[in-house]
């Protein structure tokens, strides 16, 4: 048997093992309870756990496609050790291959100056919105699969794993989740610094580039639903996306609208802008987009705190993050019961530097007592290092159950 099949099935059946465990159906129940506002123990979330520093994430398949499945194995098992509420779906998701125009999100190319390649690291983007008539260089996008290359990939890995689990295919538009935010694509084509002038300089001009992409995102958004291409794995918000509102996520279940998922939609590059402008220069235009979605979780890293009677516009919102750069007490006392809190304490005070029981304990009782009353989940996110200890999520979350029980 080749080396890297062998790899990837004997992952794969240590995956279905901790997918089929009776603990992901109470996890499925738990959220989707919490979800739509049924009261419950908070849920705990590890989005990030500096995964790059653990032994585990090395990956030894030769193949491309089996690297990907390989290293989502491997990290799904090493976090299923966490004992948080992270829920391991019994298939494995890979993406079909999407067709753009010159390759790009936009058709034109944006370069990243001094990155660190595979091993991340800060960089300067090299916007390719330079001048005002640049924008005649954007190309609409279409939803365009490449039928070929996605079942060629599908049948590599079905051969390979398809007895021991099943292979659910991606075939939702390239432009969602970050790529379909339009913020995040914007920030990156014009530049951040630049955006921000743009709205005093040339609001009209922003206010037409703001359109093409909101017409581009909705294009694509809607020729993907009348192509049968939405599935119940396209749920995405920032959580675990079960509410008694929505279908449970499911593989292969092509031919959903939109109105019976989720959405996620975000604005970090709007962080210094006010309110009013924020309003006017972004979320006016990703109105519409998430207003075909069932449900909404908005916000990523940015501070809400200012802006969270604005976003009280979008009709279908049911999650609000609030970051560790937001006031916590502030926000609370505007989201009240409305929306469910996605709660976000600060990866450094967690888990990252001089790692301190006793200061996370004092920090989770502080914002523990403001949250007091509301439905809320905790969410450890943005995790760049552990100082390569093994354990600390794991012990971050015990610390984290332990406080729950003195409040819950």
């Amino acid at each position: 048997m080749n080396k890297d099949i062998q790899i990837l099935r004997e992952l794969a059946q240590e995956y279905m093992i901790a997918a089929n465990d009776a603990k992901q159906q109470a996890r499925r129940d738990l959220w989707r309870n919490h979800n739509s506002f049924k009261m419950s123990t908070p849920p705990i979330y590890i989005r990030a756990f500096a995964w790059q520093e653990m032994a585990q994430s090395k990956l030894l398949c030769k193949n491309p496609l089996f690297k990907t499945c390989e290293s989502f194995f491997r990290q799904s098992i090493f976090r299923d050790s966490f004992n948080d509420d992270f829920v391991l779906e019994p298939w494995i998701t890979i993406q079909a291959v999407k067709t753009l125009p010159n390759n790009e999100t936009w058709g034109v190319p944006t370069i990243w100056h001094g990155r660190g390649g595979n091993e991340g690291g800060a960089g300067v983007c090299d916007s390719p919105i330079k001048n005002l008539e640049d924008i005649e260089k954007l190309i609409m996008p279409h939803h365009i699969i490449d039928e070929v290359a996605t079942v060629r990939n599908l049948n590599i890995i079905q051969e390979a794993i398809g007895d021991i689990i099943t292979i659910d295919v991606d075939r939702s538009p390239f432009h969602s989740i970050w790529n379909g935010d339009i913020s995040t694509k914007l920030g990156t084509l014009r530049g951040l610094e630049q955006i921000m002038w743009d709205m005093y300089d040339n609001p009209e001009w922003l206010h037409r580039l703001l359109t093409f992409m909101r017409d581009g995102i909705l294009r694509t958004h809607e020729e993907a639903e009348a192509a049968g291409d939405w599935t119940l794995s396209s749920h995405y918000n920032q959580a675990i996306p079960y509410a008694k509102e929505l279908a449970d996520p499911a593989p292969n279940s092509q031919g959903v609208k939109r109105d019976e998922l989720w959405c996620f939609c975000a604005s970090q590059e709007t962080t210094s802008v006010g309110p009013e402008m924020f309003d006017e220069f972004m979320l006016q235009y990703q109105l519409p987009i998430m207003a075909k979605f069932g449900l909404v979780a908005y916000g990523c890293c940015e501070d809400l705190t200012n802006k969270i009677s604005i976003i009280k516009q979008i009709p279908n919102l049911r999650r609000i993050a609030v970051s560790p750069m937001a006031d916590l007490a502030k926000s609370v006392e505007q989201i009240g019961n409305d929306y469910i809190i996605s709660y976000r304490p600060s990866p450094a005070d967690m888990v990252a530097y001089d790692f301190n029981p006793e200061r996370i304990r004092k920090i989770l009782r502080r914002d523990f007592e403001i949250c007091r009353g509301t439905s809320f989940d905790i969410t450890l996110k943005d995790v760049e290092t552990v100082q390569s200890d093994q354990n600390r999520i794991r012990k971050w979350v015990k610390i984290v159950r332990e406080v729950i029980e003195e409040y819950f």
